[in-house]
């Protein structure tokens, strides 16, 4: 993925932790990460009953299985990371 920085893919959230979120890239089953702390829009809390990240104010919820689309922000071979920025629809 690193020939791939800066593009973006549709994906899948495969995974929801008081971290981020884990993203599955449809087309080619890649797994990355978007950070907490890089979500924006929202203060976004890890809601563990019903296993979302949920915005503070406007109450938006990630859940497993939405569809997002994402840039690839950063990938680390030696570490294994990939790490995704979330691309707001318009």
């Amino acid at each position: 993925m690193n020939d791939h920085l800066g593009e973006t893919f549709q994906g899948t959230i495969s995974g929801v932790t008081e971290f981020g979120l884990y993203v599955e890239i449809d087309e080619n089953k890649c797994e990355g990460m978007i950070p907490l702390r890089d979500l924006e829009g929202d203060y976004y809390e890890f809601d563990e009953k019903n296993f979302c990240l949920k915005g503070r104010r406007y109450h938006h919820c990630y859940n497993l299985g939405d569809s997002v689309k994402v840039q690839v922000a950063r990938a680390d071979l030696y570490r294994k990371q990939l790490d995704f920025k979330l691309i707001q629809p318009d």
